[in-house]
């Protein structure tokens, strides 16, 4: 794959020195506003300019003076979110005046990470999106519910303030290029809330959590050097810093209710250092869109065999460590999907299985965010075990209905003194104590047992509205969680 050409600096400021009156490249016919909120909208003119902008929801006029860099940002009231399309006229004393239609009001979600949040409903070469044609063909059916802003791929070395997108409305001509994760994610929203949600889409294939850090934090990081010969010398998706200069800077002054987040794969070799970056990076995330501690979700990576020298087994601590992140920062989350590959899909890391993924993700933000409890969020976890005999017994708990299957239940695996795992011959519910109980016939004494907790080791056991149980070794966990 070509390496997108890093972006000179002088791009970022050419609408500036153009003088003229120019709304911010997100401002477009058929954007998406937050409602119910003060919305920031900003842009461009010769310094001192007088700038007005009138929305026809309560044609209210607000004003702005441009600075002597020639930028103006205004925040207007926005009404409760509605399928009614408005429209928003800006103008300035020198005369000019451009007015942007179609423009709706609800949610807005800013979708980011790598490739499993960039791929589209179409898919990618070898990667197919099971359904993606089926959502593609029906696109249109959401043209007054769904908008997407997707950024190009793109990388600078220092930070940019424009890109080069519009909002997209859903049909059969746009609908491909629609991450399906974030597709499925709007779909379970809107279907809910009735009101029309629209997404940024800032995902970069193979990136980093160092690939969406500015460079204040990574000086500080003394494994990752910004010398441009070095970057330069590295696969492009690998690169530090410079997605979050070309595609996370220029969207950050837009107003969101939160952020979805599919990343983690590039870090599999780095997992020590990943709790402590991913919730670096959410912190500062914030507090540059400034808008307090908005909701940020981020998903499990999938099994997949990485089956190189310096990642392979090491897959398991980089999803310890993806918990770990996210319950060190507050209104954040996660979604398993230990469940939602298949095993042709061992050598696959981009899984077909995109829907599950958004709605579980949607319904996330619906119980967390929107408050609507009866869509069930957290997964069955480990609690902690017992040994009795040749058996573990593991004790789950299941927030949601309890455990829903009894028969049939893989991923258990069990070691005895020498460490050796070996997968489990007999894994069953008791009903009575909530236990999954755990045995193999080469192991007569066993000292650990685990559940997926391997590069790619899928599971099946389930709690309420089918969530998987989370992952885990009885290695790695706290003392005082066993029994």
């Amino acid at each position: 794959m070509k390496t997108p050409i890093l972006i000179l600096a002088a791009l970022a400021t050419a609408a500036i020195a153009d003088a003229a009156l120019r709304p911010h490249s997100m401002l477009t016919d058929h954007m998406v506003l937050q409602q119910q909120t003060d919305a920031t909208l900003r842009g461009t003119d010769t310094p001192g300019a007088r700038i007005t902008v009138t929305p026809s929801w309560d044609s209210r006029t607000y004003t702005a003076t441009t600075g002597a860099d020639g930028r103006w940002a205004v925040n207007v009231a926005t009404p409760a979110g509605s399928y009614t399309p408005y429209s928003i006229t800006i103008g300035n004393d020198s005369g000019e005046s451009l007015t942007l239609d179609d423009v709706l009001v609800g949610e807005v979600w800013l979708a980011s990470g790598q490739s499993n949040m960039q791929m589209p409903l179409k898919g990618f070469p070898g990667c197919c999106v099971r359904g993606g044609y089926d959502e593609i063909a029906s696109a249109g059916a959401q043209a007054g519910k769904i908008r997407f802003y997707t950024l190009p791929l793109a990388q600078s070395y220092t930070p940019i303030d424009t890109v080069a997108a519009v909002w997209a409305v859903p049909s059969p001509e746009t609908a491909p290029e629609f991450s399906a994760v974030a597709w499925h994610y709007a779909r379970r929203l809107t279907d809910v809330l009735e009101v029309p949600v629209g997404i940024v889409s800032a995902a970069f294939g193979g990136a980093r959590v160092e690939s969406w850090t500015p460079r204040d934090m990574l000086e500080t990081y003394p494994d990752v050097s910004l010398d441009p010969a070095d970057i330069e010398a590295m696969a492009g998706y690998l690169r530090p810093l410079v997605m979050y200069n070309a595609m996370f800077n220029p969207v950050k002054g837009y107003t969101y209710k939160g952020i979805i987040w599919y990343q983690g794969c590039s870090n599999v070799r780095s997992w020590e250092t990943y709790a402590d970056r991913l919730s670096a990076m959410i912190t500062r995330w914030r507090a540059e869109i400034g808008l307090g501690d908005i909701p940020f979700y981020a998903v499990e990576i999938a099994p997949y065999d990485y089956d190189t020298p310096n990642e392979d087994g090491r897959s398991p601590m980089l999803r310890l460590a993806q918990w770990e992140a996210v319950s060190r920062v507050p209104q954040a989350d996660m979604i398993c999907i230990n469940d939602l590959v298949e095993p042709y899909e061992r050598h696959n890391i981009h899984p077909a299985e995109k829907a599950a993924v958004g709605k579980r993700l949607g319904d996330l933000s619906l119980n967390r965010t929107y408050g609507r409890r009866q869509f069930l969020a957290g997964s069955p976890r480990y609690k902690g075990h017992r040994f009795e005999g040749r058996e573990a017994w593991v004790a789950i708990d299941s927030p949601n209905d309890g455990i829903c299957r009894n028969y049939d239940i893989r991923g258990f695996e069990i070691a005895g003194p020498d460490g050796v795992f070996y997968p489990a011959d007999q894994a069953r519910l008791n009903w009575q104590t909530n236990e999954i109980v755990v045995s193999s016939d080469r192991v007569d004494e066993p000292r650990a047992v685990r559940y997926g907790f391997g590069d790619f080791v899928p599971g099946t056991l389930h709690g309420g509205n089918y969530l998987p149980l989370i992952p885990f070794s009885s290695e790695f966990c706290r003392s005082g969680e066993n029994l």
